[in-house]
């Protein structure tokens, strides 16, 4: 080896040395700044179905669990601060099922840091916590289905937006159509809400593999117009444009579908319903179209201001040729409404049945156990989704 080779080699080794002695001087990347921070679990869910949630923020004057439906509690609670700057509350035992929550720090709104499971609405993102305990909505060993994020172009809204899209078990590897069920969210909530804290995904599984339901595609589009595009213009604040979200369902969403997927097109093969706006936006499209679907369901919902004067301009009116329509409304062979006896919407349940009963159509109407929250909509949907397609 000649002298220059050798040169080069000397040089090559005292720089890789010099860079050993440098990175064993930092700190690994991966250990944590400090070691003294206690190690924690939030949320932790304990064998009686208790809750225990936990923050580490030893600088914080104040905590709060902030929480959407879970019963038994107000929808904030003071958390308590320990001496090694964790604050903690524990709730419950509560009912098995998705509750969402968030943490008040110091007034402001945060997720869990602990915690992956989230569960969007149209204005944030919750953390998720899931208590077993019923049957129907477990993660079971069964085969799963997949439920997709679909990004679309919207021309009745002039910008892209997003739904998601659950497809049976087998259905990338077979070659035969199915029925589609469009499964619509309530206000403030967004397509994301049914797989996560409705858990429809589980839902349909489990029904799928025990063959109380039929397979199916369920989409689950977003119901909100206006700001809540995926290239939204700055501000703007929630819209409930019933007309808007109707166009776009006829014009762009079921289109979609209907080309991208392998479903039937006919109205036996067409399912619709929704829970509270979603209730109202199911009537809105489904009656003036009572020839493409023949399986109509409402969850906790009806005709919005039905019990209020509102002149001539009533929805009775504007939709009377079609609660007339003799051949239309005898071509159901589903119409569902189920609502919570505590639900504040009960009354507008009440008296929507009533309207379509005095037109002779056959409904079929539940008054459960509960109030307006996600412990009966997923019940709903176990119950609907196996009277669907028979």
């Amino acid at each position: 080896m000649n002298k220059k080779i050798i040169k080069n080699h000397i040089v090559a080794l005292a720089a890789i040395m010099s860079l050993t002695v440098i990175c064993s001087q930092q700190p690994l990347l991966a250990q944590p700044a400090r070691m003294d921070i206690p190690q924690i679990v939030s949320p932790e869910v304990k064998p009686d179905k208790r809750i225990t949630f936990r923050l580490y923020a030893p600088d914080i004057k104040s905590a709060k669990l902030f929480n959407s439906d879970i019963q038994g509690i107000p929808q904030q609670s003071d958390m308590v601060k320990s001496t090694n700057g964790v604050w903690e509350i524990t709730v419950g035992p509560v009912e098995p099922g998705a509750y969402r929550y968030l943490f008040l720090i110091d007034g402001v709104r945060a997720i869990d840091p602990l915690n992956p499971a989230t569960s969007e609405s149209n204005m944030h993102s919750w953390s998720l916590v899931y208590v077993p305990g019923l049957d129907f909505m477990e993660t079971k060993l069964v085969p799963h289905g997949a439920v997709s994020e679909i990004t679309y172009y919207s021309t009745t809204l002039k910008g892209f937006r997003r739904m998601h899209v659950y497809t049976p078990p087998g259905y990338e590897t077979s070659k035969i159509k199915y029925p589609v069920l469009y499964l619509l969210h309530g206000a403030f909530d967004s397509d994301d809400s049914w797989t996560t804290v409705g858990r429809a995904g589980f839902i349909m599984d489990n029904l799928i593999a025990e063959g109380r339901a039929k397979p199916m595609i369920v989409v689950m589009p977003a119901g909100h117009t206006g700001p809540f595009l995926v290239n939204r213009p700055p501000g703007g604040s929630p819209r409930m444009s019933f007309d808007d979200f109707v166009n776009e369902f006829v014009n762009d969403i079921m289109p979609y579908i209907e080309n991208n997927y392998r479903v039937f097109k006919d109205a036996n093969h067409r399912a619709i319903t929704g829970l509270s706006m979603g209730g109202a936006q199911t009537l809105n499209i489904a009656i003036p179209r009572l020839n493409q679907f023949a399986y109509i369901g409402v969850f906790s919902s009806g005709i919005f201001g039905i019990n209020q004067n509102q002149g001539q301009n009533t929805w009775e009116e504007q939709n009377k040729q079609y609660l007339e329509n003799k051949k239309a409304k005898n071509s159901l062979k589903l119409f569902w409404f189920a609502t919570g006896k505590d639900d504040f919407l009960l009354a507008t349940t009440r008296a929507t049945v009533d309207l379509f009963k005095k037109y002779n159509f056959n409904v079929t109407y539940n008054e459960t156990p509960g109030a307006h929250t996600w412990l009966v909509w997923r019940n709903y949907l176990r119950d609907f989704a196996q009277l669907l397609f028979k």
